[in-house]
Formats: structure tokens, C-alpha cells, sequence
């Protein structure tokens, strides 16, 4: 009898040891993923191919976000293989990526209102057109409607020397309320100028 009471309360406190111990590791675990992804608001799922993530700064006194999926090329060809030229693309994978600015915001010399929207592209060879719509709140471009645009640019496609394995966005500010948004995959590059309004 005694024997089981005392197994029993040994079993207890190992558990007891080993869940202290879990959420321990756990919270290590966290913060080094917030450490090592210090320039995402969030950092995706570790076993997700596309992790969600996020690009942002300052332009001026205006915090510019960019929200993203993040795919990696993975041997693939994307440029005119998985993303197609000509076609509308959601600029990464899964749910729209989205751009937001808490002040109006000058882009490629047009200026747009404070708020959120989502950013779609249609990549080409020679130049990439870059689109912002109402519809932030979408999967792919399957649910895309012209008629929702707010603004289209049309900018340089840039050949990298260097392949970008992970798509990445960046938002960049230059100081005097100016700055830049660079996006960058596989061997292709697209840069929008943006200010203060």
C-alpha cells in the first residue's frame, strides 16, 4: 500500500517536472523564432513551404506593412514556369499579400489614401505591372476583379546576378519621408518608389 502511494506520487512529479520542463523549451523556442525573424511581424509556420511573414518602415512619419507568403524556388523554374508572364499573380502564395500605410502615401508619383490593400502583380518580361486592389481579404487571384483597382504602376523588371531563393519584400526608407519598395524572387526584382504625401 504504501509502495503505490509512493509510486504514485513519484509519477506525479516527474509529469509535473517534465510539462515545467516543455513549456520552458517552448518559450526558447519562441523567442528565438522571434529573434531570428526580427524583420516579420509574424513568423509562419516552420514546417509551412510558404511561411506568412511581413515587411515594414517607416517612411516618414507613415508605417508602410507589406503581409506575404514567402515561397522558395526549390529547384523550380518561376519565371515563366510556375508564375506565368502576362497573367495576374498574387505575388506569393496562398492568401493575398496585402500593403497597408497608416498616412496617404505617395507611389510612383501617384498619391493613394491611408488604408489597406491588396498588392497583385502581373509579371512580364520587360517590365512588371504592380496593382493595388480593394479586395485584400482573397485566396490567390482567384476572386481578382479589375474593377476593384485602385492604382496600377508599371515598373522595370530587374534581372538579379544573384538568385533570391525565399521571395521577399522590402520596405526601405531613404530619410526625408522617401523610400522604396523592393520585391525579389528567383532572378527577377521590381522596385516602386513611394513618399510621403
Amino acid at each position: 500500500m504504501i509502495n503505490s502511494k509512493f509510486k504514485l506520487i513519484i509519477a506525479a512529479l516527474l509529469l509535473s517536472i517534465s510539462c515545467t520542463s516543455n513549456k520552458t523549451e517552448e518559450k526558447e523556442v519562441a523567442k528565438d523564432e522571434h529573434a531570428h525573424h526580427d524583420h516579420s511581424a509574424h513568423a509562419g509556420a516552420s514546417n509551412s513551404k510558404s511561411p506568412r511573414t511581413a515587411a515594414m518602415a517607416n517612411i516618414g512619419s507613415n508605417h508602410v506593412h507589406i503581409d506575404y507568403s514567402a515561397p522558395s524556388v526549390r529547384g523550380r523554374e518561376i519565371f515563366g514556369g510556375l508564375v506565368a508572364y502576362d497573367e495576374v499573380w498574387v505575388t506569393g502564395a496562398h492568401s493575398a499579400t496585402s500593403i497597408s500605410f497608416n498616412e496617404d502615401l505617395e507611389i510612383e508619383g501617384e498619391v493613394l489614401n491611408a488604408g489597406k490593400y491588396a498588392l497583385f502583380t502581373i509579371p512580364g518580361k520587360e517590365s512588371w505591372t504592380v496593382i493595388l486592389n480593394t479586395n485584400y481579404e482573397q485566396h490567390l487571384a482567384d476572386d481578382f476583379d479589375e474593377a476593384e483597382d485602385v492604382a496600377r504602376f508599371k515598373v522595370p523588371s530587374i534581372s538579379l546576378n544573384e538568385a533570391e531563393e525565399q521571395l521577399k519584400f522590402e520596405v526601405i526608407s531613404k530619410g526625408d519621408g522617401e523610400g522604396e519598395i523592393v520585391f525579389k524572387w528567383a532572378n527577377k526584382s521590381f522596385v516602386l518608389k513611394i513618399r510621403m504625401a
